[in-house]
């Protein structure tokens, strides 16, 4: 949602709203779960007596006011007004109205203060599971954020260093969360990201969550509480994967910019984002390479089976519902990189659409987000990038039925099981 730049180096890039927010990701992935980390490699926990400073071994204070490319209101000041242990185990970054040092920011007498933390020289690093437990501020005009920079931002810039969002969230959508992604390419408005929001009109400063991602090779993976609601992968971002050197972490409580806007009469201050730790685990060591995946038949509604149409291996043809048989446009193979496969060709989404309705096909293999599927335990056939179910169109179950994406709902023409 956001691209953004420590002034060490003199530069200033800022915050780049994104034009049109992208809907929720939630349901499907939320049934593959969260595996458990590797061995703990850093973390602060924040255990000190209340009014103690940050760990200046661990993190350092970008200070000023320049609006940091979003109009911004806060200076970001290195005092424990504005980040110190709360005595009861967080870190308190908080937000004031006031302005104790007659600081100026690009609007004139600044308004507001506030903080911002980063581990630039202290910690970094190239992939891993980054997770804290946070209760977010509240109040219009309040953003607080988790992310990180690409070490090489001071000599490369924003946006070829990368930009990684764990968790963002402002004010006058209280119970929404962002995950995204920033790289040459895809940055600002056109950013990769998904959003979450707690369900039942919960408002995250009501308690603590735990905001995660793991990082990987070739994808990353945002969860909330464990609930895993994005996942982008290397093949899904329109131009180069910036997320393969080292990157630090920032922590911090924006007051208001073009995204949040300004507090208004009913924005009470100050307010605190609360760090209760923040943790860098390894990510848990790979399984082992199973055997050659055997071909299986993808049985589901009227217990009929997925079929190319046609039977022959030609790029774009549709896939259907057919009676369950021996033929070789039946058999399907769910390969190691997230691709199922019949005739030699990959099952894919028609044009690399999200959109309801969008075609299910076979074609050539070529690596796209269009072509990952994951099978889940509830027996949704998911592509990921769409976070949307292979659907029998119409909930026929004639023979040349198509089949198409949709929004998962857990319907009959929308389960589906692996059978010999």
């Amino acid at each position: 949602m956001k691209r953004r730049l420590t002034p060490w180096v003199m530069v200033i890039v800022g915050f780049t709203l994104i034009a049109t927010l992208i809907a929720p990701e939630p349901p499907a992935l939320a049934a593959a779960g969260m595996p458990a980390p590797g061995p703990l490699v850093w973390s602060d926990e924040f255990n000190g007596p209340a009014g103690t400073a940050p760990d200046n071994s661990k993190w350092l204070h970008d200070t000023g006011g320049s609006g940091w490319g979003n109009g911004e209101l806060q200076y970001y000041t290195s005092s424990t007004r504005n980040a110190a242990m709360d005595g009861h185990g967080n870190m308190a970054i908080t937000a004031r109205r006031e302005n104790p040092d007659n600081y100026t920011c690009h609007y004139g007498t600044c308004q507001y203060t506030s903080a911002r933390l980063l581990s630039a020289g202290k910690f970094s690093r190239n992939q891993g599971r980054f997770e804290a437990r946070l209760k977010l501020p509240k109040g219009q005009g309040m953003w607080p954020a988790f992310w990180m920079l690409g070490d090489n931002v001071f000599t490369d810039g924003w946006p070829n260093s990368g930009e990684l969002d764990v968790m963002e969230n402002v004010g006058k959508e209280p119970g929404t969360i962002w995950g995204s992604i920033h790289g040459p390419g895809y940055s600002g408005a056109n950013s990769v990201n998904a959003s979450y929001t707690l369900p039942n009109g919960k408002a995250l400063g009501d308690a603590f969550h735990t905001f995660t991602v793991d990082w990987g090779p070739e994808s990353i993976t945002w969860y909330i509480d464990g609930i895993p609601y994005s996942h982008k992968t290397k093949a899904s971002v329109p131009g180069p994967w910036a997320f393969d050197h080292n990157f630090f972490l920032l922590l911090n409580l924006a007051v208001g910019g073009n995204w949040p806007g300004a507090p208004d009469p009913g924005t009470a201050l100050p307010q605190s984002l609360l760090v209760d730790y923040v943790r860098v685990y390894e990510l848990a060591a790979a399984p082992s390479p199973p055997a050659a995946a055997a071909s299986v038949r993808i049985q589901g509604y009227a217990g009929k089976c997925i079929d190319v149409a046609g039977r022959q291996a030609i790029d774009g043809s549709q896939l259907q519902l057919w009676d369950c048989d021996t033929a070789a446009s039946e058999q399907w193979t769910f390969a190691g990189n997230g691709t199922v496969r019949a005739l030699g060709k990959c099952m894919d989404v028609a044009w690399g659409s999200t959109a309801n309705g969008a075609r299910v096909q076979l074609t050539t293999c070529n690596g796209s987000a269009a072509q990952q599927f994951v099978l889940n335990s509830a027996g949704d056939l998911v592509n990921p990038q769409a976070n949307k179910c292979v659907d029998v169109a119409d909930w026929s179950s004639a023979n040349g039925a198509r089949l198409q994406l949709w929004d998962c709902a857990g319907s009959a023409n929308q389960k589906w099981w692996r059978t010999v």
